[in-house]
């Protein structure tokens, strides 16, 4: 991929630069400021966008772009992955059109990078949904964050005979943990496969991560069988990653994972519990069993590109 990103078209007395990690936090305030008014809610934490820019095969220069009046940073885009984007302006700045040329830029930088399909999740219902399908994008798939609410009653679930449950201690169990995610994760998603060094980025190498964040389910053998990464932002504990080995499901490991994760983040500071699903994956009855309800819905709304000439 080039280094050079692509031109954009803006608004008088706007500019435009690539991003580097010194940016993360006001990326980060961006986004927030927008999730506020269309979910009600902060989703983001800057601990993701510095682990998602720290992934090696992710160049911040190349693949991101910031919209400033003055010094201030309004909107920003980047190309997370082959066909995944993400993008935000700021609330006082939409209605100018930075929206249109942030999508234009990301298409341009996913074709010439070779995507043939780019798109992102936005809330249902909000401005980002209503731009992203007046430029032609199409729904893939919904999604759901879904919460345990305040006060909600944690039932520590029933193992099967010799299986147990402990936080990873070792590299080895992170390994391990990483092969389990991405089987389970790559048979409902059309992508390539997340590279280890990518994943602990995301992870491990992640502000703020703490061991007993990784959490593992060990079958009787002591083989890792069933994963849950669960991450504490303020009062919230955000289960991140949830994943059974696929020849060790229907046996009560990804509800023993889920209470045991509500009750390690309620034990470090948690009031509440959050996570997100999507319509690929079959799991939001799952979920609404254990007590969760859904606080808001998005979709993921995707545009088909044309090769270069």
């Amino acid at each position: 991929m080039t280094t050079t990103p692509p031109p954009i078209d803006l608004p008088a007395g706007l500019t435009a630069r690539a991003l580097a990690q010194a940016d993360a936090r006001a990326v980060f305030e961006v986004m927030a400021a927008a999730e506020l008014l269309d979910v009600g809610e902060v989703v983001i934490e800057e601990a993701d966008i510095i682990g998602d820019w720290q992934r090696p095969s992710f160049d911040v220069g190349a693949q991101t772009i910031g919209v400033f009046d003055g010094d201030h940073l309004v909107g920003y885009g980047e190309l997370s992955w082959a066909d995944r984007c993400d993008a935000a302006v700021h609330p006082a700045y939409r209605g100018r059109g930075l929206g249109t040329a942030l999508a234009r830029w990301i298409q341009a930088t996913a074709r010439a990078a070779g995507s043939r399909i780019v798109g992102m999740p936005v809330p249902s219902g909000s401005p980002g949904e209503v731009l992203l399908r007046s430029l032609g994008y199409q729904q893939r798939w919904s999604s759901w964050v879904l919460q345990l609410p305040e006060g909600r009653e944690i039932v520590s679930q029933p193992l099967p005979q010799g299986y147990s449950l402990r936080i990873a201690t070792s590299e080895q169990d992170r390994v391990a943990a990483w092969q389990v995610v991405e089987d389970a994760f790559l048979e409902w998603s059309d992508r390539e496969r997340t590279s280890y060094a990518d994943w602990a980025a995301m992870l491990v190498d992640r502000p703020g991560f703490e061991p007993w964040n990784l959490r593992l389910a060990i079958d009787p053998d002591g083989a890792v069988v069933g994963v849950s990464v669960v991450l504490l932002a303020d009062e919230c504990g955000y289960v991140d990653k949830l994943a059974t080995r696929k020849d060790q499901r229907n046996r009560g490991l990804a509800r023993a994972l889920l209470a045991d994760s509500f009750a390690a983040a309620r034990a470090h500071g948690a009031t509440r519990s959050e996570l997100s699903t999507d319509s690929r994956t079959g799991a939001l009855s799952l979920y609404e069993k254990v007590g969760m309800v859904v606080t808001s819905t998005w979709v993921n709304l995707a545009i088909e590109l044309e090769p270069e000439d």
